[in-house]
């Protein structure tokens, strides 16, 4: 199963012509899944050959406009586009009442359904589980409500043992098995006992986890636990930590920090303040308590695989 993340916004609040506001994009088995929507984002996805018509679920942190100004132009685009297929939006309260006031005053009329579910950002729950993925929120500290996101793959389905499964078993019959589902018969009974045909599987389930804006707050560090792959947000440089303490945001190197107490894989860092125009300090200092760090990269691809994260 397919787990890529691609970046498409590394910048913050002010505008600056080589970044984009937020907006990360993830393919899980060939769904979309898109964090967060800056202004621009729909043509981060152009530009990256990325194709809008595959998201399926949008997830919003927080009502500051670099984080969602881009989703009703997104909204409209897929509507020009003739959309039918059903649109999940998970954020904060006022999040659907802002994007049903636009709707109303453009005379919009959607050809598609959205659910809206309103994200509680004060504690950790699991908002959303399909088949492929559990997501959990991540409360964060900001000067609006915000929260994270925690993408977390589910457990692996087991391995068939192809050498003594019975002939003739029809395709629903070996899902099941790798499904950890015994077979029965039409009266209840076990036919096939599920462990005596298949093995579990050797890969542990995937995790991505998205941090942004917050201020260094330590109960974050066991959110995010052992991910796989930790996105979290360095606006400013350890030199202006009061400035972060100030805005509620981070440093690069209160970023390491958490990458490193929470024993993660690999660290991203982004949201980089304007001011910043080189971002090579930022790298050295979330480095130096956590070396297997790397700046996020607009239109850079990470997939998060068996033996861990590699660039794509």
């Amino acid at each position: 199963m397919s787990f890529q993340l691609t970046i498409l916004g590394t910048g913050s609040a002010t505008p600056v012509l080589n970044r984009h506001p937020t907006s990360h994009h993830l393919i899980i088995d060939q769904e979309g899944y898109l964090i967060d929507c800056g202004e621009g984002t729909q043509l981060q996805l152009l530009a990256y050959k990325l194709r809008p018509s595959k998201i399926k679920y949008i997830f919003i942190t927080h009502l500051h406009g670099d984080h969602y100004f881009g989703l009703i132009g997104l909204l409209s685009t897929f509507n020009l586009h003739r959309r039918t297929d059903d649109l999940w939006i998970f954020g904060p309260e006022g999040l659907a009442e802002i994007i049903t006031i636009q709707l109303k005053y453009s005379d919009s009329r959607l050809m598609f359904k959205i659910h809206f579910t309103e994200t509680d950002t004060e504690k950790s729950y699991q908002l959303f589980e399909n088949e492929h993925v559990t997501i959990h929120t991540i409360p964060l500290i900001h000067r609006v409500p915000c929260c994270g996101f925690l993408i977390r793959e589910k457990e692996r389905k087991r391995n068939l043992i192809k050498e003594i499964i019975p002939a003739g078993l029809s395709y629903e019959d070996l899902k099941r098995l790798k499904d950890g589902y015994d077979i029965l018969d039409e009266n209840g009974q076990i036919l096939y006992k599920n462990q005596d045909y298949t093995t579990e599987s050797s890969n542990k389930p995937r995790s991505y986890a998205f941090c942004s804006d917050t201020l260094y707050h330590r109960p974050i560090i066991d959110q995010v636990k052992g991910v796989d792959l930790l996105y979290y947000e360095a606006t400013f440089l350890d030199e202006l930590s009061q400035r972060a303490f100030d805005t509620n945001h981070s440093t690069a190197l209160q970023a390491g920090m958490v990458a490193r107490d929470a024993k993660v894989g690999k660290l991203i860092i982004g949201h980089f303040s304007s001011r910043y125009k080189v971002l090579d300090d930022h790298l050295t200092e979330a480095r130096s308590v956590f070396p297997n760090t790397d700046l996020a990269v607009e239109g850079e691809s990470l997939l998060i695989g068996n033996s861990g994260v590699n660039h794509v």
